[in-house]
């Protein structure tokens, strides 16, 4: 456990989410100056225990992909299937990244059994005809955006997303975290838990809508049956299954926001600033992160898991959860820590 002077209150305010109830399993870490100066878990989350993030895992995704162009392997504004040759769309590396490629939802219905089959699924979006000219219209790519950005990281590189997340960004960053888990690593997950039992339904939104078709497909992604086994953590669902702790998250934000890379730089640059019509709310997309008014920029993820950098207060910031409910949590904990600060 780690709270250095000054920071107490925040402990204060986690600790209580635990002890009332609110928090059943939780980590938080918050990254200043090069240093953790909050590494907290609490409930049945240990220092080592890994939880599934939901979205929080786009952001890891498009650094894949980033680091790429970054190198000279791709350029944002190249078109998808001139390095994924099968692929229909005229949507660019660009438009992928920041969710406006008009492919939000997976075209075939599946169930989750499809979850381990990457070619089946990245065809289907192949031949997908897009929702809307891509580049005009933002709709968070739920689900789709880690098969898309991950097979054009594999049709670059040779590698699948998560053993290049792996060599490439945990393994040299020191990172606790990763797609498509050893059974070594799987053992050492969190159960998820709905905090309220109405959550899989209400999380969808309106029977029909974008939402519900862009979450629901493949069937089961927010059943906890599904979730708690073997099949979604051993699999690659690069959208929303990284598994992770707190630190591993608050590190990855750390180590961006001190880089100097121009691809660093431009992600973050607003690319959309409009509504997103799978999010029903205005959203400032950059490539993989949303760009918040006071200059933060990251992610959430459904259930209230949350990792962003903060340049203007100095701080990378961590939050992982096994309790699936809302982000007051975490609002509650931000406004702490900025008090503090």
């Amino acid at each position: 456990m780690t709270v250095a002077k000054g920071f107490e209150p925040v402990e204060a305010a986690f600790r209580d989410l635990v002890s009332s109830g609110a928090e059943s399993g939780a980590g938080l870490a918050v990254i200043r100056d090069g240093r953790a100066v909050v590494d907290l878990v609490g409930g049945v989350v240990r220092r080592d225990t890994l939880v599934n993030t939901y979205s929080v895992s786009k952001p890891f995704a498009a650094y894949c992909l980033l680091l790429l162009i970054e190198r000279g392997r791709a350029d944002l504004d190249d078109p998808v299937r001139r390095h994924w040759r099968e692929f229909e769309s005229d949507a660019t590396l660009r438009h992928v990244l920041a969710h406006t490629a008009g492919l939000p939802v997976f075209p075939v219905t599946r169930t989750a059994k499809a979850l381990r089959d990457w070619d089946l699924l990245c065809a289907d979006l192949a031949t997908a005809t897009p929702m809307w000219t891509s580049g005009e219209v933002a709709a968070e790519h739920a689900l789709t955006y880690g098969h898309l950005v991950g097979e054009i990281v594999r049709r670059i590189d040779g590698r699948s997303l998560g053993r290049f997340l792996r060599e490439e960004v945990a393994e040299p960053w020191e990172l606790d975290l990763g797609f498509g888990l050893s059974p070594a690593d799987q053992a050492r997950c969190a159960d998820l838990v709905y905090g309220d039992p109405d959550w899989p339904v209400t999380i969808l939104g309106e029977p029909g809508s974008l939402k519900a078709r862009a979450l629901g497909n493949p069937l089961s992604c927010l059943d906890v049956a599904v979730l708690n086994g073997e099949l979604w953590r051993g699999s690659e669902v690069p959208a929303v299954n990284l598994h992770a702790t707190a630190l591993g998250v608050a590190r990855f934000y750390a180590e961006l926001m001190s880089s100097r890379q121009e691809i660093v730089a431009e992600a973050v640059r607003v690319q959309h600033d409009g509504v997103d019509r799978v999010l029903d709310r205005t959203v400032r997309w950059g490539l993989g992160v949303q760009v918040d008014d006071d200059g933060s920029w990251g992610m959430g993820g459904i259930g209230g898991n949350c990792g962003f950098a903060d340049p203007v207060r100095g701080y990378a910031f961590g939050y992982v959860t096994r309790h699936l409910a809302g982000f007051d949590r975490v609002d509650r904990l931000v406004d702490v820590l900025n008090e503090c600060l």
